[in-house]
């Protein structure tokens, strides 16, 4: 006999929706989620979806109802626990809309815990959409299948992010001004958690943004190799070599709950 297709299928649609989800509860998606399960992917009754609530994890729902305006999903069972982030957060300078968008997206899909999207003085960008910004990482969330968001922050300016500073959390910088020692040397000798990295933009921080740092006790100056980096590509490759060197990438998929940043 042929065997049994799984359910539900790869190729499922994924959501976050509002929780906490539990077995039975009814689902009824927002205005967007619902144009995308009706006209994109043209979903009708017993199709499966995928839910995440940033909360209780990943849910297998069924659709029960649907028309040409309206959809009604029931939730069915529990597939995996809210998954465990490293505690990491990027704190990234502002960069033109498109090139930010990619670091919003890029460190979602990487796992961090938290993004503190950081004003300084040759910033070229002096604003962040923070309602697109949360749809662009909820969406980069549920392409990449996490089961957690990571938290948005409003932006700040830089000396207002480092006089609150934790004080157990480490600190690195892309500091290529000076003789600083390689990213994944540092990365490699430090402990785990919590840290945070911070990236200036594209002009760099200034001389006296960097002295700043530098005079916080939990910062921790790194470089990122030979080339000039773009704000984006720094951003996003830093915070792929920390994971690789101090983060969850050896981890299973399947994993537990982990407190919010």
């Amino acid at each position: 006999m042929p065997a049994t297709p799984a359910w539900p299928p790869r190729s499922a649609p994924r959501l976050f929706v509002p929780g906490p989800l539990a077995r039975g509860a009814q689902v009824e998606p927002d205005s967007n989620q619902t144009h995308y399960l009706l006209r994109v992917m043209r979903l009708g009754p017993g199709d499966a979806v995928v839910l995440c609530d940033d909360e209780t994890g990943e849910w297998s729902a069924r659709v029960i109802q649907a028309d040409r305006r309206h959809i009604a999903l029931e939730v069915v069972e529990n597939m995996r626990g809210r998954e465990a982030t490293p505690d990491f957060w990027l704190c990234a300078a502002l960069l033109k809309k498109d090139r930010y968008d990619l670091v919003l997206e890029k460190a979602t899909e990487l796992g961090v815990a938290a993004i503190r999207p950081l004003l300084t003085r040759r910033c070229v960008a002096g604003q962040l959409n923070l309602a697109r910004a949360r749809t662009v990482v909820v969406e980069a969330a549920e392409q990449c299948a996490r089961t957690a968001l990571p938290r948005l922050h409003t932006p700040e300016p830089l000396p207002a992010l480092l006089a609150d500073w934790p004080a157990e959390r480490l600190l690195f910088f892309a500091d290529e001004a000076g003789d600083a020692p390689p990213a994944l040397r540092a990365f490699s000798r430090a402990p785990s958690s919590p840290a945070a990295l911070l990236v200036g933009p594209e002009g760099g921080f200034d001389t006296a943004e960097r002295a700043l740092i530098r005079g916080l006790p939990q910062a921790r100056p790194v470089t990122l190799g030979p080339r000039i980096l773009r704000g984006e590509t720094a951003a996003i490759a830093a915070t792929a070599l920390w994971m690789g060197a101090a983060g969850d990438w050896a981890k299973p998929r399947d994993c537990v709950s982990a407190p919010d940043p």
